[in-house]
């Protein structure tokens, strides 16, 4: 029976001549898609998400991470896998701090939506570059909200915000500790932190600092002029496509450790530190229902959800279950400055709102699917390994210069 209806629906395809097929296209306008730090974790996730929809996916990167934490962090692997893959995406070597070539971006391709992934995204690297890290986090942000009033006022924005927006607050509620991580005593939290949480009067680290300056200038766009904006404050962000440093991606670079035989360091609260892990895809799904939906200055928590959080210690039985390897760490006392105690994200309001929404991807396939992309990635480092510097140069030689004033510092 399957098999007859599909033979004649192919009939009745096929007895549809070209000019009865050609107005349809020709009124068909494919929607354009703007994304930042597009060959980053959200980023690179979000212009799959939308290529796989029919958009034309232009991508804002200039392998910045690089810059910031060194060869590890770099992320033209994965420009190319999207310049490769994807049916419909340009890339464009361009600098959010570079104003006017941002502007000219945004006016020259009018995106229907804009997704601002880009960001210096460490609480330790920000204290050694104050300057870059509010130029990139604060002004780079201001640079694409007013390229967007001024040419796309009515597209949705949405911003990849972070948790540190609210600080070592979330350190005042009482704990209780069990033999592997950290909970909440106060059953005010059992779902996690809500986005009513106090943002001030807390220390944030110079990189929380920024992201806050972000953050409420996106409200303000949306509120002060009825844009329709979009705040996503994150929880730990994660998938196969992280190129996780010790400075930030914690379960990748966790399982990165594990797999390359090197030594982990945990900072502080006992290796008991809990976090709520989403993956990439999940993120994007979200941020694809916000786009259809949008609101004006919207904010919400995203993260996996107390279901989908583990301590360090437990990440390490994780890991170790999927690679057999024992993992090598050692000990710091000291916490980093603005670090959480325990945090996973309360997805009520963003549920409420979007009741079709919710993390699909368990914290477990998720372990399976970053163990599984690193044992590629070491095999081909061991097959060629200079291959990863040519195709670097190749991609990079692709990418269309929007602007000659792009900064590289």
């Amino acid at each position: 029976m399957d098999l007859q209806l599909g033979f004649h629906v192919e009939l009745q395809v096929q007895r549809r001549s070209s000019a009865d097929l050609k107005p349809t296209f020709m009124t068909m306008k494919r929607k354009t898609l703007l994304v930042t730090g597009s060959s980053g974790l959200i980023g690179s996730e979000v212009a799959t998400h939308f290529d796989a929809q029919g958009w034309h996916v232009h991508g804002v990167d200039n392998n910045q991470r690089s810059v910031f934490f060194g060869p590890s962090g770099d992320t033209r692997w994965n420009q190319q896998r999207l310049t490769e893959t994807l049916r419909s995406f340009t890339h464009h070597e361009l600098d959010i701090r570079d104003r006017e070539g941002v502007l000219r971006l945004i006016e020259t391709v009018r995106p229907d939506a804009i997704v601002h992934t880009a960001a210096q995204p460490s609480h330790d690297r920000a204290a050694a570059i104050p300057f870059d890290d509010f130029d990139t986090n604060a002004v780079g942000t201001l640079n694409l909200l007013e390229s967007t009033r001024r040419f796309v006022a009515g597209s949705p924005f949405v911003h990849m915000s972070t948790n540190k927006v609210y600080g070592d607050a979330p350190n005042e509620i009482p704990l209780v500790e069990l033999p592997t991580r950290w909970e909440y005593a106060d059953s005010a939290y059992e779902h996690g932190i809500p986005e009513t949480f106090r943002i001030d009067a807390c220390k944030h680290s110079l990189f929380g600092a920024s992201k806050v300056a972000a953050d409420v200038m996106v409200q303000e766009y949306g509120r002060y002029f009825g844009m329709p904006t979009c705040c996503l404050r994150g929880g730990c962000l994660t998938g196969p496509s992280h190129s996780g440093v010790e400075l930030h991606g914690f379960l990748s670079y966790l399982v990165k450790c594990n797999i390359e035989g090197r030594r982990y360091t945990v900072f502080g609260y006992k290796g008991k530190q809990v976090r709520d892990n989403i993956h990439a895809a999940d993120v994007a799904a979200f941020i694809g229902r916000f786009i259809a939906e949008p609101r004006s200055a919207a904010v919400y928590n995203i993260g996996g959800g107390k279901a989908n959080s583990c301590s360090i210690h437990e990440a390490f039985d994780l890991v170790s279950k999927r690679t057999g390897r024992a993992m090598d760490w050692v000990y710091s006392d000291e916490a980093r400055a603005g670090d959480h105690i325990c945090y996973y994200s309360d997805l009520r309001r963003m549920q409420a709102d979007y009741p079709g929404w919710r993390p699909e991807i368990s914290l477990a396939e998720t372990f399976d699917q970053i163990v599984e992309a690193h044992e590629r990635r070491a095999d081909s480092r061991q097959v060629d390994s200079g291959g990863a510097n040519r195709s670097d140069a190749q991609a990079t030689a692709r990418a269309p210069q929007l602007s000659n004033s792009v900064r590289q510092s």
